[in-house]
Formats: structure tokens, C-alpha cells, sequence
């Protein structure tokens, strides 16, 4: 009974070392050595300070800034309240929500109608933190910003072109564009208006 006992303590050992410290640690240090960015969280520095994350994003609420997907994480993009809000396609209190947030963004954005609006605009994302919103989102509010800070819609959709990410492998999912960085590129242009 005892040596099957010193086994099995070995055992425990031994996975312990090699699978709770070994490899987490193996892991980390090729992780930090192949992707050092990624494995950061891929922090996004302004002047020299963290200002966010590609990741995670942020709320913006100025008229000259790209404003994100609405989030339903905690208090808005709070990760640790990661998650959607579970309604349904015919559930009442999703439509009624919808519906609202379309009225205020058509009211907020000149030349936006309630019928035309993007649905990653006005609805939120299974995790509630995305960072980057599509083409049409970024399109809608290109009146808005231009207004604001004194810009060309022109100069404008050049900033969001530039700053535009492709289909992932081509294929899935839509072109789109990061608000973060966006509105560092709106920022460095020194164009807004208090």
C-alpha cells in the first residue's frame, strides 16, 4: 500500500512541475520571444504611455471622435464583465433598446436615417468589448466628425481608408477598422475643436 502511495505522491510531482510550471513557462518565454506585442496584449502607446489596447475597446463619447459599438460588458468595455446581453431576436426589450440607440444616432449623425443604419452601430457583440467597427459604421459617421473638427468628409474617409484592416484570410468576416487607433490618427492631426 505505501509504495502504491509514494507513486502516486510522485506522480502528482511530477505532472505538477512539468505541466504547471515547465510548460506555462516554456510557453511564456516562446511566446515573448516569437510575439513579444500579442503575448503583451498588444498595447497600443501614445507618447510614449499606454493609452489602450487593439484588443479591448474603449468608449468614446466626443462628436469628433469615431464612436465604438455599443457594449453591454459591465458599465461599458469593462472585461471583466465580458458578455453579451443574451436577448433574443424576438425579444421585446432588444428591439425596444435597438430602436432607441437607432433614434439617437440618427439624431447625433446628420444624413443617417433610422432605417439605414449599420447593424454593428446599434446593436452589441457577443463579448461586448470589441475594439473595431465595419466599413458602413465608420462611413456613418463621417459627417459628424468632419463638422466637428473642421475637416473634409474626404480628408476624413482617407483617414479611415488608411487605417482600414482587411477580411481576415481574405474571407471571414468584414473590412474594418480599429477606434482606437483611428481617433490617434484624428488627434495627430490636431484638427479638433474645443
Amino acid at each position: 500500500m505505501w509504495k502504491h502511495t509514494q507513486i502516486a505522491i510522485r506522480l502528482v510531482v511530477i505532472t505538477t512541475l512539468l505541466l504547471g510550471v515547465a510548460y506555462p513557462l516554456l510557453i511564456t518565454g516562446l511566446a515573448q520571444l516569437l510575439f513579444p506585442t500579442q503575448a503583451n496584449g498588444s498595447l497600443v502607446k501614445h507618447d510614449g504611455r499606454v493609452v489602450g489596447s487593439e484588443l479591448i475597446g474603449q468608449q468614446f463619447t466626443r462628436f469628433e471622435y469615431f464612436h465604438p459599438r455599443p457594449s453591454a460588458a459591465g458599465d461599458g468595455y469593462d472585461a471583466t464583465a465580458s458578455g453579451g446581453s443574451n436577448l433574443g431576436p424576438t425579444s421585446k426589450a432588444l428591439a425596444k433598446r435597438v430602436s432607441e440607440e437607432a433614434a439617437r444616432l440618427a439624431e447625433e449623425n446628420p444624413g443617417l436615417r433610422p432605417g439605414h443604419i449599420p447593424a454593428d452601430m446599434a446593436t452589441t457583440s457577443a463579448s461586448g468589448l470589441d475594439p473595431d467597427i465595419t466599413l458602413a459604421n465608420a462611413d456613418a459617421q463621417v459627417a459628424r466628425i468632419a463638422q466637428a473638427r473642421g475637416m473634409s468628409e474626404d480628408e476624413v474617409r482617407r483617414i479611415i481608408g488608411s487605417n482600414l484592416t482587411d477580411r481576415q484570410f481574405g474571407l471571414l468576416g468584414e473590412p474594418r477598422v480599429n477606434v482606437l487607433r483611428l481617433n490617434l490618427v484624428l488627434d495627430a492631426k490636431g484638427t479638433a475643436r474645443p
